[in-house]
């Protein structure tokens, strides 16, 4: 009974974690049933984080305007849209060199981030406000810059750095493209197992297969690594610790994912140049929150501003600071959708900003501000886009899934707010 407790404790902990495998596996057994493929397949697992890399680079961004002050940015949508219409014109129609576009887009996200930072910190007008005027203002620009047209199509060298895949060492092509040969001889000959159905029913490339496994369990293993260290050192500095039983199944579950992971991934093309940006960004974005001051000091000013300006907070500039980075993070996810759309298009990034919000609170962050993590951002935006991939799949109509979805949004804040009451009663 002790260790059910235990492992209901760790359920409860990583309720967004057991509800994106719970969906996964409800929209597998229902694909399956329905003769629909499979949603865990190495391509569709592939293309799922290809549909929503955008959307995890911004819910990272947007969870720092939301813990910071809770507050939210509308106009990241508008911001995508205009950095893609600028970077176009300058790559595409001006034949000016990829470097350059790259430079000017990002430059142009983080000018814009600040400029909306500038009315909202040091002004104090409300961030809903400045930001709605910023979605108007920014699209309409974007508008002009493409004149109701699309900018299109982008050269090979920028879509292989925001679209193409980690190029892999030709002993290891050959060795993949030699062991993937000789899975499908297997498959074709002993039919009926598991392995030979789900080689047969699955496109499998493979060609990075071994690269990318390599990559996989060196990630896997200082992941464990890097777990077991730091709980050694919060330990020995007298930090109240969770059990041992929850700490190992939490830690090597997410050691077991990662390589299944690899392996799926592995098995289509590789490790996309997308994955790689979207592994940097959480790595960058946790450290920060979690290991650094500046990151103690965002929780801080979202639990309660004036206790965090009289304890020597600059409030203002880390709201400015929150602000512009979303304006960089916006840039990242434009130079994204261009290399996935290989266009820039006047409809680009339509809706995007509530994508990210969605993700934000899904994964836990607080409507009120102080609480949220990188890893819940990311972990909502992968259960929107399982919603939204399984949805389509399973062929439910397209205004059935915003159903869902907006249901999904209100029951995650109702539980955030909920949990505030009681927390605040108990007190």
């Amino acid at each position: 009974m002790n260790a059910l407790n235990r492992v209901l404790d760790v359920v409860k902990k990583n309720a967004m974690v057991v509800a994106l495998i719970a969906a996964l596996l409800f929209f597998q057994i229902l694909m399956t049933i329905m003769s629909k493929g499979s949603l865990l397949s190495p391509m569709n697992i592939t293309n799922l984080i290809a549909q929503n890399a955008y959307v995890i680079i911004l819910a990272v961004g947007m969870l720092l305007c939301i813990t910071s002050s809770g507050n939210i940015d509308l106009s990241v949508g508008s911001t995508v849209v205009l950095v893609a219409a600028i970077v176009g014109t300058v790559v595409v129609t001006w034949h000016l060199p990829v470097g350059l576009g790259i430079a000017v887009g990002l430059l142009t996200g983080i000018a814009i981030g600040a400029w909306q930072g500038l009315w909202i910190a040091y002004v104090r007008i409300p961030a809903f406000i400045v930001t709605l005027a910023g979605m108007l203002l920014f699209r309409g620009i974007a508008w002009i810059i493409l004149n109701g047209l699309t900018i299109s199509p982008f050269p090979q060298s920028f879509n292989s750095i925001f679209g193409g895949y980690l190029p892999s060492p030709g002993f290891l092509t050959n060795a993949s493209t030699s062991f993937i040969k000789a899975l499908n001889t297997f498959a074709m000959r002993n039919p009926g197992n598991f392995i030979s159905n789900f080689v047969l029913n699955n496109q499998i490339s493979g060609k990075a297969l071994f690269l990318t496994l390599i990559i996989a369990v060196i990630a896997a293993a200082s992941f464990l690594v890097s777990q077991i260290v730091s709980r050694r050192r919060q330990k020995k500095a007298g930090a109240q610790m969770g059990n041992e039983v929850g700490f190992l199944l939490k830690t090597v579950g997410m050691a077991v994912l990662m390589l299944l992971f690899g392996l799926l991934v592995g098995l289509w093309q590789g490790i996309s140049t997308v994955l790689v940006i979207i592994i940097v960004i959480i790595a960058v974005y946790s450290y920060l929150t979690q290991r650094t001051v500046p990151g103690r000091h965002i929780y801080a000013m979202g639990g309660n501003e004036k206790a965090a300006k009289l304890s020597g907070v600059n409030t203002n500039r880390l709201l400015f600071l929150a602000y512009t980075n979303m304006g960089f993070l916006a840039a990242v996810a434009a130079l994204v959708c261009l290399g996935r759309f290989n266009s820039a298009m006047p409809s680009l990034g339509d809706g995007y900003e509530l994508d990210a919000i969605a993700s934000c609170f899904i994964g836990g962050a607080s409507a009120f501000g102080g609480i949220g993590r990188v890893s819940g951002a990311v972990i909502g935006a992968l259960f929107m886009g399982v919603l939204n991939i399984g949805m389509s799949i399973v062929g439910i109509d397209a205004n059935w899934q915003k159903a869902v979805k907006g249901l999904v949004l209100l029951i995650a804040v109702v539980f955030d707010v909920l949990s505030k009451r009681r927390t605040t009663s108990a007190a």
